[in-house]
């Protein structure tokens, strides 16, 4: 089955445009409550703590969360603060989990800075 799951996983790594925000893939914010509650998130982004504070994480919590929220049969995106969580975390998802998925390479600073995206209050849930 691994080898099915192999065959099937695609791992993108690049850099955000607008087209992509805008084109109704779910983009999964890995960041902390923290940082949400800072710096806001994109609008429609699902907020998903993967690594938190102390640089700690639970991935069957994550993965129940991520599973729960996304359809992890289709393509999706991941995002963080300036993309190093998401290089880590994304790769991982694909290899080991068959998912596909991209890594939103430069981050919320990229999205914000270069590309102009005003990010939206977080609410928690």
């Amino acid at each position: 089955m691994l080898l099915t799951l192999s065959l099937f996983a695609e791992y993108k790594s690049e850099y955000p445009t607008k087209e992509l925000l805008n084109s109704g893939i779910p983009i999964v914010d890995i960041r902390t409550p923290g940082e949400w509650r800072e710096t806001g998130i994109l609008k429609g982004a699902l907020p998903i703590m993967f690594f938190d504070q102390n640089g700690n994480y639970n991935i069957n919590r994550f993965l129940t969360e991520l599973n729960q929220k996304v359809d992890t049969k289709k393509p999706f995106a991941l995002i963080c603060r300036t993309g190093s969580r998401t290089s880590m975390v994304a790769p991982w998802l694909a290899k080991e989990l068959g998912y596909n998925v991209i890594n939103l390479k430069g981050g919320m600073m990229y999205v914000t800075r270069a590309l102009g995206v005003k990010p939206v209050k977080y609410k928690a849930e």
